[in-house]
């Protein structure tokens, strides 16, 4: 029972990851390589919301670099 209750939320998981990325092309993500850390990090907060980005979530994030001294 353990192993199937795995197997599945494994399945769910990589489900959940897929249709993130999808979405995440749909928004035009993938046409380029991402050149600054928001940009990265923004694609990445798009695949792990899944599916809720169907329902109205639109993660963006920031971040900062600390600047060489």
């Amino acid at each position: 029972m353990a192993m199937r209750f795995g197997s599945i939320f494994g399945l769910i998981v990589v489900i959940w990851l897929v249709i993130g990325a999808v979405a995440a092309g749909q928004r035009g993500y993938f046409s380029a390589v991402p050149a600054q850390c928001s940009q990265f990090a923004t694609i990445s907060l798009n695949i792990v919301a899944g599916p809720l980005n169907y329902m109205g979530l639109n993660p963006v994030a920031g971040c900062e670099l600390p600047r060489p001294s």
